[in-house]
C-alpha cells in the first residue's frame, strides 16, 4: 500500500490513473496529458507500474497501459476506517448544532 500512496501523491500521475480509468492508453497519448517531457512520463509509468496500480501489453510497436484497481481497494479499505470516524464526528456535532438550535428556540 506504501508504494501505491507514494505513486497517488503526484498530480501528474493521478491525471494519468485518472485517464486510464476511462480507457487504456499508449504512452503518447498519457503524455499528451501532462506538463511533463516523454521521458518523465515513461518515469511516472514506471512508478505506477511498480506500485501495481497500471500494466503494460505490447501490441506492435507501442506499449498500452491499463488500469489495475486492485492497489487502490487496498487504499480505499484502508481509508475506510478514517472516513467512518470523521462521519461519527460529522453526526456528533450535527447532533450538538441541532440540540443548541432546539434550546435556542425554547427559551425565545
Amino acid at each position: 500500500m506504501d508504494a501505491a500512496l507514494h505513486a497517488l501523491a503526484d498530480p501528474n500521475r493521478r491525471v494519468i490513473l485518472e485517464a486510464l480509468r476511462h480507457a487504456p492508453a499508449t504512452a503518447g497519448e498519457l503524455a499528451d496529458l501532462v506538463p511533463v517531457a516523454r521521458p518523465g512520463v515513461s518515469r511516472h509509468l514506471r512508478v505506477l507500474r511498480e506500485a501495481g496500480l497500471v500494466e503494460a501489453e505490447q501490441r506492435a510497436q507501442w506499449r498500452v497501459y491499463r488500469l489495475c484497481p486492485g492497489p487502490l481497494a487496498e487504499v480505499h479499505e484502508w481509508l475506510d476506517g478514517y472516513r467512518q470516524m470523521w462521519e461519527q464526528r460529522l453526526d456528533a456535532l450535527h447532533t450538538e448544532v441541532a440540540r443548541g438550535r432546539h434550546e435556542r428556540g425554547s427559551t425565545s
